[in-house]
């Protein structure tokens, strides 16, 4: 089985920034794993707004010039681009297109969009924003909110309303326990997950690793859709280019390895 190189759109790997790498050192350690591991291409994603509104976006760009360099100078052949974990709050689209708060890569194609982990909130008017102001929202780790714990039905609904969904590499090989694993595939199985993605933190523990969640998409799922989720599409969203939204139907998820649903504005 040929695998291309994995494209991670969700990993804390700038140093000193939230409460992902303390420090370069731990950065450089966390770039090494990845790319032993398969990935060519990380989009950094510190935490922004919320309990974070310090990291502004000027901040968040130069540290990943800064460590783009580095990892350079070092023959590290990883790809560091800029984007953010984003808390949702009110007047989030005027802050992206202000330029303080970043989409993914830093195009304003798509926005990485963090629910509280304890309840969930209805993203139905945001996504509609976003939409209206030419951007696509991707829920982060909807398997680790306890209100789509609670209520995974709630799941659907948004991507028939054009919303993507990420789930994180360490959900679907246990390493957050059997009710999130179960869950995962749950939403894997069902044809609602457009990316999987490491949500890494560190060197020691939630390490940027993907290939191990790959192999069980593969299992569950075919290698084609486990291609697409873990390589296609990150890749297109770190070019800023469009991927189909929707539900994937049972028909086609072996087989033909396209999204049902519309086009991304």
């Amino acid at each position: 089985m040929g695998v291309e190189s994995f494209v991670d759109i969700h990993c804390h790997l700038l140093p000193g920034i939230d409460d992902g790498a303390s420090n370069m050192d731990e950065s450089f350690a966390m770039a090494k794993i990845a790319v032993a591991d398969g990935i060519e291409t990380i989009i950094c994603t510190p935490h922004q707004c919320g309990n974070h509104a310090h990291n502004l976006g000027d901040d968040i760009r130069s540290a990943v010039v800064l460590v783009q360099e580095a990892l350079n100078h070092a023959a590290i052949p990883l790809t560091v681009l800029a984007g953010a974990d984003v808390r949702i709050e009110a007047g989030l689209v005027e802050q992206i297109a202000r330029g303080e708060v970043l989409s993914l890569a830093d195009l304003r194609q798509h926005v990485l969009l963090e629910l509280p982990h304890e309840l969930y909130i209805p993203l139905e008017p945001l996504l509609g924003r976003l939409k209206a102001s030419g951007m696509v929202g991707i829920l982060s780790h909807p398997e680790r909110n306890q209100g789509i714990i609670d209520r995974p039905q709630l799941v659907r609904p948004l991507v028939e309303a054009g919303g993507l969904m990420q789930i994180t590499a360490g959900s679907l090989v246990g390493t957050f326990g059997e009710p999130i694993r179960k869950l995962s595939e749950q939403l894997l199985t069902g044809g609602l997950v457009h990316f999987i993605a490491t949500d890494a933190h560190g060197a020691e523990s939630r390490r940027p690793l993907m290939r191990r969640a790959f192999l069980r998409a593969v299992e569950l799922v075919g290698e084609r859709y486990a291609l697409e989720i873990c390589c296609q599409n990150p890749r297109a969203v770190a070019m800023g280019k469009v991927i189909r939204q929707g539900v994937r139907s049972a028909s086609t998820r072996r087989l033909r390895g396209w999204f049902s649903g519309r086009k991304t504005a």
